[in-house]
């Protein structure tokens, strides 16, 4: 199998990097991703100018690519200069729409590639475990449209979003995946309040509260009672999002704990030369390899028409780069001794988002046991 990218995300990757590189320090990362907002609007707008929201999308949805191997490419260069931007929302929206959203639903993606419409998924519940099945948000039906009411939690710039996908119940019990259904809801519906906050490791979140939200007939996504499964194809791409997010951060991690070894001097020699330290340093490399390896199973598999060995490897790829990511960020920090944690060093944010992706869309736990029970 050839792993080489094609010339396309060649280009896209080079422009990409060198973008961020040129304009996206990590002293004005750090300004934008802990301020207010969360993120940088004129970046966006720039990254989606690039064409990197177009990448997450195929060319008959308006898009430039759409493959598993195009959101690795883009995720992997955000890990890499640890951007902000909310792309995830992008990703997560703008794919249940193109794989559930009639004509009039999917108008709406030239605005979310375009940058000019923030989207978010409004998914997760306060109890919820990152069970996608357990849904206690209800939606009831008011003549020829929909009332929404419950509680979202964690829902990344949803006090910023335009446009909300949420996910209620139609019918059935709490923790059953038949009879939820998801709702395209714009932002500012009347009964939608949120409570906005930074996250630690930067970027913006909110806690949503739907009181008696009105929405159209036109609001419901695919089929009513069956979005278990739109859901569960909508988060493997994050999944597989977040995987190559992860490898990108490691692999700067590495680097940057790679080029301290050879500068740090103790007794007049560079750190470096030390043989505790070369293995420890071996191990990571090692490590970050076997994660490489994951995400890009994850990528070939991500179009796969068999779902069990679909969502095996996308688990398989998120337990890799929890697990691995956790022990980046501890070996980094270690071998930078007490600087490693320190705000002024980029390494310090970067384990900081190496440890928060792994609590994105299932824990490393969660997916061990989700791979174990396909």
């Amino acid at each position: 199998m050839n792993f080489e990218h094609n010339e396309d995300r060649r280009m896209l990757a080079d422009a990409l990097n060198r973008y961020l590189g040129e304009q996206y320090p990590a002293e004005y990362r750090n300004k934008v991703a802990y301020d207010q907002a969360g993120y940088s609007a004129e970046t966006y707008a720039k990254l989606a100018e690039i064409g990197a929201i177009g990448a997450l999308f195929k060319e008959a949805d308006g898009g430039l690519g759409g493959q598993g191997p195009d959101i690795a490419l883009v995720f992997e260069a955000l890990g890499n200069h640890l951007v902000a931007e909310p792309l995830l929302g992008a990703l997560l929206v703008g794919r249940a729409l193109t794989e559930a959203g009639t004509d009039a639903q999917k108008a709406q993606l030239e605005g979310i590639i375009a940058g000019t419409l923030l989207a978010a998924l409004a998914h997760d519940e306060p109890a919820s475990h990152y069970e996608l099945n357990r849904v206690a948000t209800t939606a009831r039906k008011d003549g020829e449209g929909w009332v929404l009411h419950g509680a979202k939690a964690v829902v990344l710039f949803g006090d910023q979003a335009q446009l909300l996908l949420v996910s209620a119940r139609t019918s059935g019990a709490v923790g059953d995946e038949a009879g939820i259904s998801l709702f395209l809801v714009p932002g500012d519906a009347a009964g939608v309040s949120a409570r906005g906050y930074g996250r630690i490791d930067g970027g913006h979140a909110a806690e949503l509260t739907l009181s008696n939200v009105k929405v159209g007939a036109d609001a419901l996504l695919g089929a009513e009672g069956a979005g278990h499964a739109l859901l569960e194809r909508v988060v493997g791409f994050g999944l597989l999002a977040l995987s190559a997010e992860s490898l990108g951060a490691m692999d700067k991690a590495k680097d940057d704990t790679l080029e301290y070894l050879r500068t740090r001097k103790q007794f007049g020699v560079p750190i470096g030369s030390f043989q505790a330290l070369q293995h420890r340093m071996a191990d990571m490399l090692l490590e970050v390899e076997q994660a490489r390896s994951a995400v890009i199973n994850a990528a070939a598999a991500i179009d796969d028409g068999d779902r069990v060995a679909r969502e095996k490897a996308l688990s398989a790829g998120k337990y890799s780069v929890g697990k691995i990511g956790a022990l980046i960020a501890e070996e980094a920090i270690q071998m930078h001794g007490g600087i490693g944690v320190t705000w002024e060093l980029p390494l310090a944010h970067y384990a900081k988002r190496l440890v928060m992706i792994d609590h994105q869309l299932g824990d490393m736990d969660h997916h061990l046991a989700r791979w174990m029970a396909l």
